[in-house]
């Protein structure tokens, strides 16, 4: 499976999947291809098995995201480094800070900082990611809003299949 690994990644590096939208994904397929970044949309949807996951949606993970960014903080600080920041793609309407060059960043201090202590590396993450424009005047929810995985191990990825078409899934080849 094709992992991600640019400076950018809002969960660090992995193999990103949209949990249960295809929808989304097929949006987001199609805006890449707008860019000519590919040549033709497509959506794989894949059976993931978590197992050791830091999901966000969790008070504790987020906490050690959290501390994961002090600790880069300060390291950057004593090498009297700048922090990279978040920013927005050229163009967007909503300035949704697409390109997450500071949430990449601590994602990366934390894998280094759990393997440093011999710790279990995550498997996967799992984040909710709120874009797009409001739902409606004066509302918080967002058109766009999905909750991402990205699977940092490719044995999690139990099988991969193309979402339903007339009513059926069509299972791809093993993994």
């Amino acid at each position: 499976m094709l992992q991600s690994d640019r400076a950018y990644d809002w969960l660090g590096p992995g193999a990103y999947f949209w949990e249960s939208d295809p929808t989304r994904a097929m949006e987001w397929a199609r805006w890449k291809v707008e860019r000519g970044e590919y040549s033709q949309p497509a959506v794989v949807g894949a059976i993931i098995d978590l197992r050791n996951c830091l999901d966000l949606t969790n008070r504790e993970d987020v906490d050690l995201v959290s501390h994961a960014y002090d600790s880069f903080a300060q390291l950057q600080d004593r090498a009297g480094l700048p922090l990279p920041t978040n920013k927005s793609v050229n163009g967007d309407p909503n300035a949704d800070l697409l390109l997450h060059f500071l949430d990449c960043a601590a994602f990366r201090h934390l894998h280094q900082l759990v393997a440093k202590a011999g710790m279990e590396p995550f498997d996967t993450i799992r984040g909710v990611f709120t874009e797009g424009d409001r739902a409606f005047p004066g509302s918080e929810i967002r058109q766009k809003t999905h909750t991402q995985i990205a699977v940092r191990s490719n044995d999690c990825i139990k099988r991969l299949f193309y979402p339903l078409e007339d009513g059926v899934i069509q299972f791809a080849a093993e993994t």
